[in-house]
């Protein structure tokens, strides 16, 4: 099984930036593609970014098209993303994930997922 745990989360204005990263434990990390997911209030969970196990290819929510970029470095078990142009309508609780057999854009299939971490965002 493999443990992810987030961290990078804050409060900070809009306009502002922040990187949130995802550290992995268990598990060969470079067997997953990697998730970055968030969840509002009383709303469901919404893709956010996901990479290949390589980080050869990436993938995007429109709403966060040119603002936010994901990477990885397996060497360090880490997967990141970087948040620029931060909006009010981006705070939400932020959640990475792992899956073995691929890329998705649906929370429920991948594997495993983090705990969460809190990315507020004030006009």
């Amino acid at each position: 099984q493999v443990l992810l745990v987030e961290s990078g989360g804050g409060l900070l204005q809009a306009g502002g930036s922040l990187r949130l990263s995802c550290t992995t434990s268990g598990r060969t990390f470079s067997n997953y593609a990697m998730g970055w997911f968030r969840q509002a209030p009383g709303k469901e969970h919404e893709f956010v970014a996901a990479i290949t196990w390589s980080g050869g290819s990436t993938y995007y929510a429109d709403s966060v098209k040119g603002r936010f970029t994901i990477s990885r470095d397996n060497a360090k078990n880490t997967v990141y993303l970087q948040m620029n142009n931060l909006k009010p309508e981006d705070t939400a609780v932020y959640y990475c994930a792992a899956r073995s057999s691929g890329v998705s854009y649906y929370y429920t299939l991948y594997d495993a997922w983090g705990q969460g971490t809190q990315v507020t965002v004030s006009s």
